[in-house]
């Protein structure tokens, strides 16, 4: 990404603390000499290499602030062991990259060193790594407003061995795995401690909305959930995982939260697994009526009332691929009707209805907030607005959803019966065809 900043006015400090370099260290500097290159207003650029959980907030052990310097985009080091040549090309063109800028690099030497060959490898020439841990910056770090409630995969293991991780739990906690159909992979490998949600015993038939009320508090009772208990979410995709989370926010759990990067970062990083299944023993009373916050989930004639406010106000967000979206496939063998609901704005999802590239970096972890924001910002989906996301039955839907919650947008929701109910019915308008943002309405 292309940033012209002006100087950090704040004191900052000169006295480096050196990471170890290899013998073919890349020039370095300190973040005084970065800001006085911002003092010249000379275009540069600043790649922050470390793991997407600290760019987003989290600090790194050892430090008291988590976050990003402004403007920074993240690529992550490690993520070059799953990015072939074509890809990792492909990524610097997505996160608007130019080889011919300077380029500061933020992170460990050893993965600066790692990222500077592969980009000398693109014709990136001018390349410093900065040389100091993030506690001597002295400039404001940008970070995710809810980072707390999208958890790194190593808190969780602090957590569940004992520990007191930073944002612990404050009145007990649950782990839960979600998926689809009888518990296969559960059985075979899974977080130590997890329960298991069924998607069938959440969703009913025909439209594989939400389970009535009754049965929804049933579920949360006998994984002994309460409205204060924190629950921590995950899937082998996450998007089932965000499904529930969801429906738990809807209930009125105060402190749902998603495993960033799901099943992916718990087997990354090498963590033990059991394969005995969990039960919670004792059902609680959920100690508030459900639902608490009904907000979150819409129906049919809601989505309806919502289309007829003006196009700045509202944004009814279609989270599912382009070739969906214009009307050339249904996305799935069981919903006939191919189209759109008149008036959605286009919100990105990924290559088909399993898969949500546009909103994950490649280890699967939640790509950057400005990122996600910029992709909605060009169809005028905003943070002020009343914003309702649907897909096809609601599991993209609730992803996108979940990140909106933890970029801290407050008026969101997800339409439960989606593109599933909508085309069901004949009366309901639909579009087809290619559409440009402008011409939406």
């Amino acid at each position: 990404m292309l940033i012209k900043i002006t100087a950090i006015t704040a004191l900052l400090l000169t006295s480096t603390v050196s990471f170890a370099n290899p013998a073919t260290s890349l020039p370095t500097a300190t973040f005084a000499q970065l800001a006085q290159q911002q003092s010249h207003k000379t275009p540069l650029q600043i790649i922050d290499c470390r793991n997407s959980n600290f760019y987003n907030g989290w600090p790194e052990p050892q430090q008291q602030r988590g976050g990003h310097i402004a403007g920074a985009v993240n690529i992550d080091t490690s993520w070059l062991k799953t990015l072939d040549t074509s890809a990792f090309k492909t990524l610097l063109r997505d996160k608007h990259l130019q080889s011919t800028l300077p380029t500061y690099l933020y992170c460990s030497a050893d993965k600066a060193q790692q990222l500077s060959t592969a980009l000398q490898a693109q014709g990136y020439k001018s390349l410093t790594t900065i040389d100091q841990p993030l506690n001597l910056y002295y400039g404001q770090l940008s970070a995710l407003p809810n980072f707390q409630q999208l958890v790194p995969a190593s808190w969780l293991n602090e957590l569940i061995n004992g520990k007191h991780p930073r944002y612990a739990p404050k009145h007990g906690y649950k782990v839960v795995e979600v998926e689809w159909g009888p518990p296969a992979k559960y059985l075979l490998d899974h977080i130590p401690g997890a329960l298991y949600v069924n998607t069938n015993t959440i969703e009913s038939e025909p439209w594989w909305n939400k389970v009535s009320n009754t049965a929804l508090a049933k579920v949360i009772a006998n994984l002994g959930i309460r409205y204060d208990t924190t629950v921590i979410l995950y899937a082998r995709n996450n998007m089932s995982a965000a499904r529930f989370a969801n429906f738990l926010m809807y209930a009125g759990v105060k402190d749902v939260r998603l495993l960033n990067g799901g099943w992916t970062a718990w087997d990354n990083a090498g963590y033990p697994t059991e394969h005995l299944p969990n039960y919670n023993q004792h059902p609680v009373a959920f100690g508030e009526k459900i639902p608490a916050n009904p907000q979150y989930l819409i129906d049919t004639n809601q989505v309806k009332a919502l289309l007829k406010k003006p196009v700045n106000q509202q944004s009814v967000v279609s989270v599912r691929t382009w070739p969906e979206y214009i009307g050339e496939t249904s996305g799935y063998d069981y919903i006939k009707p191919k189209g759109r609901i008149e008036g959605a704005k286009w919100g990105h999802a990924g290559s088909d209805s399993y898969h949500m590239q546009d909103y994950l970096n490649p280890d699967q972890t939640m790509k950057s907030g400005a990122e996600i924001t910029a992709q909605w910002a060009q169809w005028n989906i905003k943070p002020n607005q009343d914003v309702a996301f649907f897909c096809g039955t609601g599991w993209r839907a609730s992803e996108a959803f979940f990140f909106a919650h933890i970029l801290g947008w407050k008026n969101i929701s997800v339409y439960d019966g989606g593109w599933y109910q909508w085309s069901a019915n004949k009366d309901n308008p639909t579009a087809e065809g290619t559409v440009t943002p402008a011409s939406v309405h």
